[in-house]
This record gives C-alpha cells, structure tokens and sequence, in this order.
C-alpha cells in the first residue's frame, strides 16, 4: 500500500511538473509572438508615415509597389521557408533573432497600410482581431475536442489562398479579392485554434525528454504560426473595417 502511495505520489508531482512547464512554454510562445508583433507594427507605422521612407517601397500617390517593394512583399514568405528548412541547423537563440528579422521585414511590407488607411480604424481592427484571436487560442487550448485533422484541409486552404491572391493581382477582380478575404478570414481563425492546439500537444508529448534547446525552438516556432494567423486575420478584417484616408 504505501509503494502505491510513493508511485502515485511520485506521478502527481510529475503531471505538476509537466503542467508547470507546459505553461512557461506557451507563456514564451506568446511572450515572443507579441515582441514580434511590436516589432512588425513598429516598423510599419515608422515606414508608413514617413513618405520619403515609404516611397523607396511604392508609390506614395497609388500605392503601386516598385521592384523593390515587389521584392519587400513576398520577402516574408521567402524567410518562412526558408525558416523550416534551416530550423534543425540553428540554435534557439538563433531562431529567435531570425523570428525578429521576419517580423521587421513583415513592417516592411504593411507599412503601406498607414497610407491606406486611417489610424483609428488600424488601432480598431487590431483591438477587434486581438479579442477574436485571443478567444479562437483560448478554446483551442482548452477544448478537449481533437481538432488535428483540420491540419490537412486548412494547409490546403492557405495555399488555395495564396495562388488566387497571386493570380489576382494581375487580373484585379473585386470578386476575387472578396472571396479570398472571407475564406481568408475563415481559414485563419481556423488556424489559430489549430496551432494553439498544437503547441499544447507537441509540448506534451515532449515533455519528458527535457532537452531544453528542442524545446526552445519549437516555442519559436509556435510563435511563428501564431503570429502568421494573427496578421492574416488582421489584414483581412482590415479589408472589411478599415476606413480608408
């Protein structure tokens, strides 16, 4: 009797301990998702109302992005892929400091948003998708609703997104662009609840290995997913909410 007492003791503390860790852990992933977000919105607010600094990216009159803010726009997908190819290789300090040279350049890229639209309803959208988004993360760490099979379908659904955003851009169509904006926005909130799930799921399943340097990069990469969802939930809404100058 008391070896069972001494092992279910001993299994407690141990869920206590997991428990603990979980928690520091996802406190990094969105302690580090929001010193990105500080960063992209930072530089974009530097950028954006700065019409000698914008002007070097697009056109300070319609907006058109030059060579190199073609090149500034889809520098973060670029730094995305090539993220996951080099994670394996990079310390987590490493991933750290390219996480936070994504999010400058991901400023870079929206910084045209301070042009386009006015500063209130900036500040009001980002007010509204900070409570959605913090709502789709919290019942998609709570819930106990396995929602991993929706991976596949909204991975597919990104990339639906991702060529139609770019074969519009040549063709221009309204309707194109609203269909993209609504399954984007779908998509997204989607994602948030997927990847908070996720993150959960893949520290719990590691837990017991204690290598503190895997886990160190793996809540970069969580913040990574999660910082993606939110801006794209941002962007959309912005689409729909924003008032434009």
């Amino acid at each position: 009797m008391a070896e069972y007492q001494t092992i279910r003791t001993a299994a407690g503390s141990r869920a206590a301990q997991i428990d603990e860790g979980l928690r520091a852990h996802m406190n990094k992933v969105y302690g580090t998702m929001s010193v990105g977000m500080l960063l992209t919105f930072a530089v974009a607010w530097a950028v954006g109302t700065s019409p000698a600094l914008l002007s070097m990216f697009r056109d300070p009159i319609t907006l058109s992005p030059n060579i190199l803010g073609w090149i500034v726009m889809f520098a973060p997908l670029a730094m995305v892929f090539g993220f996951g190819a080099a994670i394996n290789r990079l310390s987590a300090a490493g991933a750290q400091l390219f996480f936070y040279a994504f999010a400058s350049v991901m400023g870079l890229s929206l910084a045209w948003i301070f042009k386009a639209f006015t500063g209130i309803s900036i500040a009001q959208v980002f007010l509204v998708t900070s409570i959605s988004f913090a709502g789709l993360s919290l019942w998609g760490y709570t819930t106990k609703k396995d929602i991993s099979g929706w991976g596949s379908f909204l991975i597919m659904g990104v990339i639906g997104l991702v060529v139609a955003s770019i074969i519009n851009i040549f063709l221009g169509s309204p309707a194109i662009h609203f269909a993209v904006s609504i399954l984007g926005l779908l998509i997204f909130a989607g994602l948030t609840a997927y990847d908070t799930q996720n993150i959960k799921n893949t520290y719990l399943q590691h837990a017991h290995s204690g290598d503190s340097e895997w886990l160190g990069k793996a809540a970069i990469m969580g913040a990574l997913s999660l910082y993606m969802d939110f801006i794209n939930m941002f962007m959309f809404l912005l689409q729909f909410l924003g008032n434009r100058e």
